[in-house]
């Protein structure tokens, strides 16, 4: 059975990630898709929580197998990608797949199911708000910071290919309004 598909997507710093574990909490009929990557586990990261963690090989010997529904080489050597049976999984339990991806995606995850996927783009309030939250982290440095603000302006250019723009001003404000839309497209008949 195929069921639903809730695409978020944001600029780093943007407080996606914040709203999809609310949204999770509040939705028993969701469950989150584990991503694969090719890098190494960062500590308390766990192969099959976090992430698949996959080697640069095998990741490549799957892709053309066709087995994953959208993948990205975010950097080069490094790859980002849902992989067809993590879908099926969730589906095959009757439930519907929430996705934390980045930007590109989002928008390729959207592509490839337009009738039964709700994209929302998570917009933070400004850039300068986004450098706070980034500096607020503590994992950047300057030069890091600098990449990820650039890379932020770049993804906020394709807030208009999904199907709503929630801009997270207040994350009270924000996990209210996500709720409603989340709950919308739920009772929506496909």
């Amino acid at each position: 059975m195929e069921g639903k598909l809730l695409i978020f997507s944001a600029p780093s710093g943007a407080g996606k990630t914040t709203i999809v574990r609310h949204l999770l909490e509040k939705f028993p009929q969701l469950e989150f898709s584990v991503s694969a990557c090719s890098r190494m586990p960062r500590d308390g990261e766990v192969n099959g929580k976090d992430y698949y963690f996959l080697t640069v090989d095998e990741f490549r010997n799957r892709i053309e197998k066709g087995e994953f529904v959208e993948w990205e080489e975010v950097y080069p050597g490094s790859y980002y990608g849902t992989l067809w049976s993590e879908v099926k999984r969730i589906w095959d339990k009757g439930h519907h797949v929430m996705f934390d991806v980045d930007v590109k995606g989002g928008v390729n995850l959207k592509r490839k199911f337009p009738n039964n996927s709700l994209a929302v783009f998570v917009m933070p309030p400004s850039i300068d708000e986004l450098r706070e939250r980034l500096l607020k982290r503590g994992t950047e440095t300057e030069e890091s910071l600098k990449v990820r603000i650039g890379k932020a302006q770049e993804e906020m250019t394709y807030a208009n290919q999904f199907d709503y723009v929630l801009t997270n001003n207040q994350v009270e404000t924000a996990f209210a309004e996500a709720e409603r839309i989340v709950e919308n497209f739920l009772l929506k008949k496909l």
